[in-house]
């Protein structure tokens, strides 16, 4: 008996618009990884890229519970000796916002070339306007 395959349609992509604004950082990277990956679909396969693309807007109005927005740091090697470069979450926020939700969503997707891949699809935006107007983007609905 052979193995069924979905065929992925690569022109039934959908464009979907989150707005981070007063969202949990870390439920709404597991939404965003999930539509990436294309969890939410009936011909979800591991190995293939059967996702959709994401715009998140408000990137900088995400919100951290507990003592993250103090306590949490990011850590960058440039590969010399002493090359180690430690960034608060407030120091990350005030330069790149929209880098916090490209890291947490990068950490929760497969570490090798589908990977890479599924991070193409994923538009993130600080200001409350993004250029993917032409797409038209539905709102994504969060389970959370």
């Amino acid at each position: 008996m052979k193995t069924y395959l979905p065929k992925v349609d690569l022109n039934a992509r959908k464009w979907h618009v989150v707005d981070a604004d007063g969202k949990v950082l870390g439920r709404l990277a597991v939404e965003v990884a999930n539509v990436l990956r294309g969890k939410n679909k009936p011909v979800f396969t591991p190995h293939l890229d059967a996702g959709d693309f994401v715009v998140v807007i408000n990137a900088e109005k995400v919100v951290l519970t507990g003592k993250k927005e103090t306590n949490k740091s990011y850590m960058s090697y440039s590969g010399w000796k002493g090359g180690e470069k430690y960034t608060t979450v407030a120091q990350v926020r005030a330069r790149h916002p929209e880098r916090l939700i490209m890291h947490a969503v990068k950490g929760m997707i497969p570490k090798n070339r589908l990977g890479d891949r599924l991070l193409t699809k994923l538009k993130v935006y600080s200001g409350g306007t993004h250029p993917h107007q032409a797409q038209q983007p539905a709102p994504l609905t969060l389970s959370n």
